[in-house]
């Protein structure tokens, strides 16, 4: 027993002797254009540019307000015609502007909405930079079957509701969805997995549950992110691109494991070119409204 004592003191000092302080020195990086870009059928496009943060970078209302792009040159086009868009202002809270690219209403001979099955194509040059993307709006083939409510299961509180949706995705692979909810007059936010494909669903009908949309700088508790009897409940369902669900699934992937030492390593991939970060994506929607029982 005591030799048993003693090999296991001079293996504890060995280890000990052998650590060694590292010191990481990370430097800052160059700030990237991002792109958050999107168009709808029916609707006209909306682009944001802002410049990506350093890593240690103070983040405040002020800091955020200053990563906006402004006076870039913006173009989309939809193979047939080329529009420019043109800068908005956008007030984010007192004191503070935001600032997107959309439709120029001075200019309406060029200017159009989404439209399904068409190709769209984004130019953006800043600051001597030129960068690229195309999406496409695709057909509206997952349909909504139905909307309910049940109540939520293991739950004290009888008046707290799930969301299901009964859907039927056509045969064959390649379809993808993102999805957003709407509680009575609050805004359409998406689902913490708010994208999916339909390699497990292809050519059936099935049901799914809903989580209630979620805003992702104010996360509700796990146990309270519920609807409750008598809410006007609508669903914003998208059939997006290939592209556009890469980009979300990862996205999400990523913001999910902020914080988690044991996360594992993730890339997010978008779809602009000239190493700018971000997505144009496009978004063949349909809505579903109901009143939670």
């Amino acid at each position: 027993m005591k030799i048993k004592i003693c090999v296991l003191i001079m293996a504890v000092i060995l280890l000990a002797a052998c650590e060694k302080d590292v010191t990481l020195k990370l430097n800052d990086a160059t700030p990237l254009l991002v792109v958050d870009g999107q168009i709808e059928d029916g609707k006209a496009p909306i682009i944001v540019l802002t410049k990506s943060l350093g890593y240690f970078s103070k983040i405040d209302p002020q800091t955020l307000a200053g990563t906006f792009v402004r006076n870039a040159e913006v173009l989309i086009s939809n193979g047939t015609t080329t529009h420019k868009l043109k800068e908005y202002a956008t007030p984010l809270a007192p004191g503070f502007t935001g600032y997107f690219y959309s439709n120029d209403a001075l200019n309406p001979a060029t200017a159009f909405v989404g439209q399904l099955n068409k190709t769209y194509t984004l130019k953006v040059v800043s600051e001597g930079q030129e960068y690229t993307s195309t999406t496409y709006i695709p057909t509206n083939a997952i349909t909504l079957d139905s909307l309910y409510t049940i109540p939520a299961p293991f739950n004290a509180d009888t008046a707290k509701r799930t969301l299901q949706l009964k859907s039927t995705d056509p045969p064959g692979l390649g379809n993808f969805g993102r999805y957003f909810t709407k509680k009575n007059s609050g805004p359409f936010l998406p689902g913490e997995n708010s994208v999916f494909d339909d390699q497990v669903i292809d050519g059936s009908t099935f049901t799914v549950q809903l989580p209630q949309g979620i805003d992702r700088n104010n996360r509700p508790k796990a146990d309270s992110n519920f609807f409750r009897r008598g809410d006007t409940i609508t669903l914003k369902y998208c059939n997006i691109p290939q592209s556009a669900y890469v980009f979300w699934s990862t996205w999400e992937f990523a913001f999910q494991g902020i914080g988690n030492p044991f996360a594992q390593p993730n890339k997010v991939l978008g779809n602009i070119s000239n190493g700018a970060l971000g997505a144009f994506c496009g978004y063949a929607v349909k809505y579903k409204t109901i009143i939670s029982q």
